[in-house]
């Protein structure tokens, strides 16, 4: 059975509520109704602004009520706010809005999970091969500090755990435990020690248990790899595309307290049914 077949029975079995804030683009309004005719799950657009939505607002941030109304007006508020009150499971977005809008609303009304406090993003990889990983960050944050490294593997492993079955992370540099220093690699180490991942670790030894065995760290077959910044994690999903036949699905959310899907403007219909699957099977 492949990822996505696993992926589309996972997300049916759940059939959960998502909201499509911007269900008047054609490409989502045919999306949404693919989605619902083959109940991969139940499409939601924009309803009226309810008592709920307001209050999630003003318990998240502690704002004022007349404010909340105010945001409650922008639909990626709204649709943020009925995740976030539990009209809906998941919401996706991001066909007509900027990833940083998305983020914000998301961030405003539904929240990080405990323990992280930075949003970030993945690429679920399908290599020719049969092996399926995640990788990040590679479509959101330039330039991690260890705080924002060490948020970044965790939600990754959840990621993993929810949509792989199994997380084994190792976070990437050019050094594999002592044998290189620079400022980079005591980045990485910090953010390793934060969360008991494993690194500083050299790609060859993070997936080859040979080399991992004569380096003498814990890995070899690790399915997550967190990179050090956004210019090795973006490189380094491309490379892997063109030089070994990877299939990336992505970019997608994580670290948010319930799903949320950043669609990229150019997708298509077939890639917003794709997207929402995922979103939904991560719920």
């Amino acid at each position: 059975m492949s990822f996505m077949e696993k992926i589309y029975g996972a997300a049916k079995a759940r059939r959960g509520r998502v909201v499509f804030p911007e269900l008047d683009d054609p490409r989502v309004g045919e999306a949404a109704k693919r989605l619902a005719d083959e109940g991969i799950c139940e499409p939601l657009g924009l309803g009226d602004v309810t008592d709920a939505q307001v209050a999630a607002l003003v318990e998240a941030r502690g704002m004022k009520e007349a404010m909340a109304r105010r945001l409650l007006n922008k639909p990626l508020y709204r649709a943020a706010a009925m995740v976030a009150a539990g009209e809906a499971d998941a919401m996706v977005a991001g066909a007509d809005s900027p990833t940083r809008r998305v983020i914000e609303a998301a961030g405003m009304a539904i929240g990080l999970y405990e323990g992280v406090e930075t949003p970030s993003s993945f690429f679920v990889m399908l290599f020719p091969d049969g092996r399926e990983m995640v990788f990040a960050d590679c479509a959101v944050n330039v330039a991690p500090d260890a705080q924002a490294l060490a948020d970044i593997a965790k939600a990754s492993a959840r990621s993993a755990e929810a949509l792989l079955g199994a997380a084994r992370v190792a976070m990437l540099s050019f050094s594999t435990g002592t044998s290189g220093t620079g400022a980079s690699v005591d980045l990485v180490r910090e953010a390793a020690e934060a969360t008991g991942f494993a690194g500083p670790v050299q790609a060859d030894a993070a997936l080859n248990p040979g080399i991992a065995g004569k380096k003498g760290v814990g890995v070899g077959d690790a399915n997550v790899l967190v990179f050090p910044d956004l210019d090795a994690g973006n490189i380094g999903y491309k490379l892997c595309q063109e030089m070994a036949g990877a299939q990336a699905l992505g970019p997608f959310l994580q670290g948010f307290r319930r799903p949320v899907c950043d669609l990229s403007r150019g997708a298509r219909v077939e890639d917003v049914v794709a997207a929402t699957a995922v979103t939904v099977a991560m719920a």
